[in-house]
C-alpha cells in the first residue's frame, strides 16, 4: 500500500465530511471539459485584410484586440457555412489533376472558422482554457481579436489560457481561427482544417495543469512502484496551499493505493507534488491481455475554511516491463515477443483525416484481427482518443514525432508528445524522426543528440528510435545516439550491421512496401492495376512473404512495421494520375481485407486456425484455362478440393504459403487445413451467378444518440442463390432517414474518382462502404436504403439508442457589441457630432467601453465616438441600436444623421432603430449630464435584429 502519514488519515476523515457537506457546490467550483465542436462558421478561401493605410488605421491594428478583417470580433460572417467538427474539407473537395499528386489531388489552401459563446459571472476568476487537438496545418487563433496561439504543425494538439481575454455575463465572445493548408508536412494526404475535437475547459485558479499529472508504473527490485507527480498551477492573484490526493483502483474498480501531499503555489507560477506508491501484484498489461488501473488526482483547497474540492483529473496507466536484447529482440514482461507492426497513417474512405473515433476502433479491430500487436502512427501524433484505443485494445505504439528539428519550436511539439503519451501502457517506443536525408551526417546526429536529451528528460522508462532508410553505417550517424536502431528497408543490411554492432538492439522500423489492388489478380499497369498474389514488391521493399521471412528469422530484430497497414490517400506509388490513393495497405482504404492481410494473418496469428482461398472462383469464359490459386494458412499442410474432388495436397511453407493451378471449372473451390490426417479448418469460394439483390452489413446492429458515434456499413451484392458477387460494379445510390445521417462512402478503388460526401457509390470489385454517424440527441430508427438498377434495393434499420451526451458550451448568435470608444473631454457647451478628430490624434480624446461612468463634472456635456459594423443577416431595416443604459440625457447620431434621443437624465436603457444596410457606420453619442451628477454609456451597447 501507499506510504501513509497520520496527517493524511486525519485529512481523508476531513475531507469526507467536508465533501459530503459541500457537495452540492462541487461541480460549480470544480472541472469542466465542454465540447466546442458544434457551431461553427466556415469559410473555404482565404479572407484578405483590406490594406492597412493611415495613421489611425496602423495605430489600432496594432493594439490587443485590433485584429482587422475575419479575425475581428466585428466581422460580418452572415454568408459563412454553419458546420460542426472535426471537419476536413480537403476531403469534400474534387479530384484535380494540377493538385500535389502526394496529397492526393485535393486543393487544401486557406479556411477560416468562427464561433461564439458565452460566459456566466460565474465563470470570472476560474481559469479558462481553448484547447484544439489538431489542425492541418498552420494556424492563428484570435480571441475577441486578441491573437493567442499561432501553431505551425497540424498533429500536435494546443491548449491556449485564454482567461485574459474572455468577457463575462451577457457579452458574447468571439473565436476565429485562420488555417493554412497550402502549407504541408508530410508526404501524404494530410486533410485540411479543425479535423480533430476542440474543447473549452473550465478550471479554478489553483488547477492541475494540462497533461500535469504522470504515473508510469516501475518494478524496482521486484517490487511495483507507481511514481506520480502532479504539477500543479496558479493563475490567480495570490499564493494558495493545495492537498493533492492520489487514488489508484485496479481494473475491477477496487482502491489498491492512495497517499496525499500538499503543495504551496505562487501566484502566476506551477509547483509538482511528488509521491510514490506501492502496487502489490498488479495485473500486467499486454496486448492479449490489456489491464488498465486508473489514477486519479484531486485537488483540496487546504487553509482554516472548508476542505473542498476545486480539481480532479485521472488516467489510465498499466503495470509491464519492456526490454530490447541485441541478440533476441524484444521483451515484454520478461518474455519474448515478436513485433506484428504496421504503419498506418490516420485517413479512412468518405471522411479523410475527421475520423470518428468508432471509425478508428473499426479500423484498430481489423487489425488486431490480422494478428498486429504493434501500430506505428506514420508519421506524427494521432488524435487522444486513438491512443485511449490502443491502451484499451491492446496495441503497442511506436509514437513518432513529425518534425526532426531540434530549435525551441520544434522541441515544445516533441515535449507535447510526450508529455500527453508517457503514461501510456501501449506506448513502448518513442520515434524522433523517420527518414532524414541527414540521418547519416553528423548534423542529423546532433539533432538526434539533443531530441534524445528532451524525451529522456521527460520519460526516461522508454527507448526512442527513428526510422533510417540510409547512414546506419557512416562514421557519425543519428543511430549512434538512440536506444534502438530503427531500420527502414535495408534488409541487404541486417546481418552485417549486427555483426557489426553485435551490442546494439535493432528492430525494422518500416518494411515491405509491396503493392495489390484488393480484388485484382492480374497486374495491368497501363490500367494502374495490381494484382494480389502478392508478387508485386517496390523497388526498395520486398513481398509481404519475403520480408516477413527476413525479419522472422532473425532473432536479433525485434519485429517487422510493415508499410502499410491501410491504404491511404494520397502518395499514389507507383503510379500517378489518374491514382489518387496508396497500393501498399494489406488492407483497403474502407478497412476490407486484401490478400496480403490473410498471409499476415497466416504469418501472424497463433492460437487459431488460419485458412484463406485466394483468390475468387469467377473466371467466366476461362473454362479449362489453370487459375493460380493461393492458399494462405497457418496449418501445416493443405488439401484443394473443386466441387469435393481432391484436384492438390501440398506442405504449407510458413512464409511461402502454398500455391496451386488449378483448370476453372465453375462450382465450389475448397481448401481443407489438416495436421496429419486431423482436418483443422477450411475456407471455401463459389462460382456466383448474375447480382440480383443489394446487402447491407453493418459493423454493428446499434449507435448511441451522442452526435459521435459512427459505424461502416458494407454495401455487396449477391445472386439469386444468395451467394457474393465478387467482381461487380454496380452503381448504388443511399437514403438514409431517420436519427442520423451519411457522412462518407468509398469503395477501396485507388483509381475512383468518385465523390466521398455523395449519397450514391459504385461497387469496386463487389464492395463499397457507407459510413454512418447519429445526430446528437439523437433516439429511435436509422434507416439506410441502397438502389441499383436492375437489382432487388436494400434495407438497412439501425437502433439509435439514447445517450449521455458530451458536455458542450452552447453556440450563440454573433452580438455586434460595439465597442472601441473615443471619449472627449468634458464641455461646457453641447459639441458637433460631426466633429472630424485628426487620424492621428490619439490622446486629446480618451479611450474606453462601456459600461462608462463619468464622476461629476462642472462641465456638462461629453462626446462619445465608435465604428459599428451593420451584418448583411441582421439589418433589413428592421435592426436596432441598443443601449443597456444611459446616464444623462442624449442624442444619438449615425453618418451625420441623428437618429434618437433620450429626454430623461435618469439613468435608463434606450432601443433607436437602425436604417436597413450593411458595412461600417460611425456612431457618434451626445451625453448632458444633470448638475452634480455622474454620467455617461453606464451599459453594454450593441446592435441586434428586430423581433419578427
Amino acid at each position: 500500500m501507499a506510504r501513509a502519514t497520520s496527517l493524511f488519515h486525519w485529512l481523508s476523515a476531513l475531507l469526507l465530511l467536508t465533501l459530503a457537506l459541500s457537495a452540492g457546490t462541487a461541480q460549480a467550483n470544480g472541472r469542466e471539459r465542454l465540447s466546442l465542436d458544434a457551431g461553427w462558421l466556415f469559410h473555404a478561401g482565404d479572407v484578405k485584410t483590406p490594406p492597412i493605410k493611415g495613421h489611425g488605421a496602423s495605430y489600432h491594428q496594432a493594439k490587443a484586440g485590433g485584429a482587422a478583417g475575419a479575425a475581428s470580433p466585428e466581422f460580418d460572417d452572415s454568408g459563412w457555412r454553419r458546420l460542426d467538427l472535426p471537419h476536413d474539407w480537403a476531403i469534400e473537395n474534387p479530384l484535380d489533376r494540377n493538385e500535389n499528386a502526394s496529397q492526393g489531388y485535393r486543393a487544401r489552401g486557406f479556411g477560416w472558422y468562427r464561433r461564439y459563446l458565452q460566459l456566466p459571472e460565474s465563470d470570472r476568476g476560474r481559469h479558462i482554457e481553448l484547447q484544439f487537438d489538431g489542425i492541418a496545418t498552420h494556424s492563428t487563433v484570435w480571441v475577441n481579436g486578441i491573437a493567442v496561439n499561432r501553431n505551425f504543425s497540424g498533429y500536435n494538439g494546443r491548449a491556449i489560457d485564454i482567461t485574459p481575454y474572455v468577457r463575462y455575463g451577457e457579452d458574447v465572445n468571439s473565436i476565429a481561427v485562420r488555417v493554412d493548408a497550402e502549407a504541408q508536412e508530410g508526404w501524404w494526404y494530410e486533410g485540411a482544417g479543425i479535423y480533430r475535437h476542440a474543447w473549452l475547459v473550465k478550471r479554478d485558479s489553483l488547477h492541475i495543469a494540462t497533461d500535469g499529472l504522470h504515473a508510469n508504473p516501475v518494478q524496482r527490485n521486484g517490487r511495483w512502484l507507481l511514481p506520480v507527480e502532479v504539477q500543479v498551477q496558479n493563475t490567480g492573484e495570490a499564493l494558495r496551499d493545495a492537498v493533492v490526493e492520489l487514488r489508484v483502483t485496479g481494473p475491477d474498480g477496487a482502491a489498491v493505493a492512495q497517499g496525499s501531499a500538499r503543495v504551496r503555489v505562487a501566484a502566476l507560477d506551477n509547483a509538482t507534488a511528488k509521491l510514490e506508491l506501492a502496487v502489490q501484484a498488479p495485473k500486467l498489461w499486454s496486448p492479449s491481455s490489456p489491464h488498465l488501473y486508473q489514477v486519479k488526482a484531486t485537488l483540496h483547497q487546504a487553509g482554516n475554511g472548508p476542505v473542498r474540492e476545486i480539481d480532479a483529473t485521472s488516467l489510465k496507466t498499466g503495470f509491464r516491463t519492456l526490454r530490447f536484447d541485441a541478440d533476441k529482440g524484444f521483451f515484454l514482461n520478461g518474455e519474448a515477443m515478436k513485433l506484428h507492426g504496421v504503419c498506418i497513417h490516420q485517413d479512412h474512405a468518405g471522411v479523410g483525416v475527421a475520423v470518428p473515433t468508432a471509425i478508428w476502433e473499426f479500423r484498430l479491430r481489423r487489425l488486431k484481427e490480422m494478428g498486429v500487436n504493434a501500430v506505428r502512427f506514420s508519421h506524427n501524433a494521432v488524435a487522444p482518443e486513438v491512443m485511449d484505443l490502443t491502451d484499451r485494445l491492446g496495441l503497442l505504439v511506436m509514437n513518432e514525432n513529425r518534425n526532426f528539428n531540434a530549435s525551441p519550436d520544434y522541441i515544445a511539439q516533441l515535449e507535447w508528445l510526450v508529455r500527453r503519451d508517457r503514461n501510456r501502457p501501449s506506448v513502448f517506443l518513442w520515434s524522433i524522426f523517420n527518414e532524414e536525408p541527414l540521418q547519416g551526417s553528423e548534423q542529423g546526429r546532433e539533432i538526434a543528440r539533443r531530441m534524445v536529451a528532451a524525451v529522456k528528460k521527460l520519460d526516461p522508462t522508454r527507448p526512442v528510435t527513428g526510422g533510417m532508410h540510409d547512414g546506419i553505417f557512416a562514421e557519425r550517424n543519428a543511430s549512434q545516439v538512440m536506444d534502438v536502431v530503427g531500420i527502414n528497408y535495408q534488409a541487404g543490411g541486417y546481418d552485417r550491421y549486427h555483426r557489426e554492432h553485435p551490442n546494439r538492439a535493432v528492430t525494422s522500423t518500416e518494411d515491405t512496401a509491396a503493392y495489390m489492388t484488393r480484388g485484382e489478380w492480374k497486374s495491368d499497369r497501363k490500367a494502374q492495376v495490381l494484382g494480389s498474389y502478392d508478387d508485386e514488391p517496390s523497388s526498395w521493399g520486398q513481398t509481404h512473404r519475403d520480408g516477413w521471412r527476413r525479419i522472422g528469422e532473425r532473432p536479433f530484430i525485434a519485429g517487422s512495421f510493415v508499410w502499410s497497414g491501410f491504404d491511404y490517400h494520397g502518395e499514389p506509388t507507383p503510379f500517378e494520375w489518374p491514382s489518387a490513393s496508396t497500393f501498399f495497405g494489406a488492407i483497403d482504404l474502407c478497412g476490407f481485407p486484401k490478400a496480403a492481410f490473410y498471409i499476415r494473418q497466416a504469418h501472424w496469428v497463433k492460437d487459431r486456425t488460419i485458412i484463406k482461398v485466394l483468390p475468387h472462383w469467377n473466371w467466366a469464359g476461362s473454362e479449362g484455362k489453370p487459375v493460380k490459386v493461393m492458399v494462405a494458412s497457418n496449418a501445416p499442410r493443405v488439401r484443394l478440393l473443386l466441387n469435393g474432388q481432391a484436384v492438390g495436397e501440398r506442405d504449407v511453407d510458413r512464409y511461402d504459403m502454398v500455391s496451386f493451378d488449378v483448370p476453372f471449372a465453375a462450382g465450389k473451390l475448397e481448401a481443407v487445413a489438416l495436421d496429419g490426417t486431423r482436418e483443422l479448418g477450411r475456407d471455401a469460394v463459389e462460382t456466383s451467378g448474375e447480382p440480383t439483390r443489394l446487402v447491407l452489413t453493418p459493423d454493428r446492429q446499434a449507435l448511441a444518440g451522442d452526435g459521435r458515434d459512427a459505424l461502416p456499413v458494407t454495401v455487396s451484392a449477391v445472386d439469386a442463390q444468395g451467394r457474393p458477387v465478387p467482381t461487380t460494379d454496380l452503381h448504388v445510390k443511399f437514403e438514409v432517414t431517420g436519427a442520423g445521417s451519411l457522412i462518407g462512402v468509398g469503395n477501396g478503388d485507388p483509381n475512383s474518382h468518385e465523390s466521398s460526401k455523395a449519397p450514391e457509390r459504385a461497387l469496386f470489385n463487389g464492395l463499397a462502404q457507407v459510413i454512418l454517424q447519429s445526430r446528437r440527441d439523437g433516439k429511435g430508427p436509422l434507416t439506410l436504403r441502397a438502389s441499383a438498377p436492375g437489382v432487388q434495393a436494400a434495407e438497412l434499420v439501425l437502433d439509435v439508442q439514447a445517450a449521455a451526451q458530451v458536455p458542450a458550451v452552447a453556440a450563440v448568435e454573433a452580438v455586434n457589441r460595439v465597442s472601441g470608444w473615443r471619449i472627449s473631454p468634458p464641455k461646457a457647451e453641447r459639441p458637433d457630432p460631426n466633429q472630424v478628430l485628426a487620424e492621428n490624434d490619439m490622446n486629446s480624446w480618451g479611450w474606453g467601453d462601456p459600461p462608462i461612468k463619468q464622476v461629476a463634472d462642472a462641465n456638462a456635456w461629453r462626446a462619445y465616438r465608435a465604428s459599428m459594423r451593420l451584418r448583411a443577416d441582421r439589418n433589413d431595416g428592421r435592426g436596432r441600436l441598443v443601449f443597456g443604459e444611459i446616464t444623462g440625457q442624449a442624442e444619438i447620431w449615425v453618418d451625420g444623421v441623428k437618429i434618437g434621443e433620450k429626454m430623461s437624465p435618469a439613468a435608463a436603457p434606450l432601443t433607436v432603430p437602425l436604417a436597413a444596410g450593411s458595412g461600417w457606420r460611425t456612431l457618434t453619442v451626445l451625453v448632458r449630464a444633470q448638475p452634480g451628477q455622474p454620467s455617461g454609456l453606464t451599459g453594454r451597447v450593441w446592435m441586434e435584429a428586430a423581433p419578427r
